[in-house]
């Protein structure tokens, strides 16, 4: 929204004309480039822009949906589900971004800093756990929010949790992630006050049927307050807190 409100106090400001206002908020929201239809306003309608999912698409193509983002002002473009192949080629493409090999992400322009005290936790149950954590906090990061990384704080050990008692206790925001039997979410959403968003991860044995067996424990916590999003879907759980994130930011600066 921030876009609109730019044109609205030029034009209340008289810095521009009302047609040219009208023009600016009448341009096309999307650029057909044949392989693809990007969204130019996404920011405008939901609050972060587009993010480009890497996989199944070409380096050419990833680069040449960058370039019209870039064209259209957008200064951080993040990609997700990138593999070290492709990123190496969209540098060669003339692309800048910056790989994130545990994540499989790259990140086009600055991270933004975030002006709020507020942050999210982002926890795993193992070190085996990290991409698909990394993949969140990254996306919550480029969405403007602080993270606090709490890696190999799983059950087996719960003295290791425990220790970070406070940090856990003043989050805004906790996402858990974790395969095996997926215990952390419940664990976390026992302790602490904020929301909890579990991430099952496919991280385990046989049994664990490719992180089934996690969802299906997430899903059934006892704990009050924990949602669940889909199997190693780190990007669904960073976008979903820095949204929280927002809110409660927002409520932080007018009350």
């Amino acid at each position: 929204m921030n876009e609109i409100k730019q044109i609205l106090r030029e034009l209340h400001d008289n810095k521009i004309s009302v047609d040219e206002a009208y023009l600016m908020l009448k341009e096309k929201p999307f650029e057909d480039i044949g392989f693809a239809k990007v969204d130019l306003h996404r920011k405008i309608r939901q609050g972060a822009s587009e993010v480009i999912y890497g996989a199944g698409k070409t380096p050419e193509q990833i680069a040449a949906i960058i370039n019209v983002m870039k064209a259209n002002n957008q200064k951080t473009i993040l990609i997700t589900r990138l593999s070290q192949e492709s990123a190496n080629e969209l540098k060669n493409l003339g692309c800048e971004i910056e790989y994130h090999s545990d994540a499989k992400a790259g990140i086009y322009g600055q991270i933004p800093e975030s002006t709020s005290k507020n942050f999210i936790i982002v926890a795993t149950g193992g070190t085996s756990d990290i991409p698909v954590a990394e993949e969140a906090a990254l996306t919550a990061e480029v969405l403007g929010n602080r993270v606090t990384r709490l890696y190999d704080v799983g059950v087996a050990g719960l003295h290791r949790v425990l220790s970070h008692i406070d940090e856990i206790m003043s989050a805004s925001v906790i996402i858990a992630v974790a395969g095996m039997e997926g215990a952390l979410a419940s664990v976390l959403g026992g302790l602490a006050d904020c929301p909890v968003i579990a991430v099952p991860t496919s991280v385990g044995y046989g049994a664990s049927f490719g992180g089934v067996s996690a969802l299906l424990a997430m899903l059934n916590s006892c704990a009050s307050g924990v949602s669940v999003v889909n199997i190693d879907n780190g990007f669904g759980a960073g976008y979903f807190a820095g949204m929280i994130n927002k809110i409660r930011s927002e409520g932080e600066f007018t009350s």
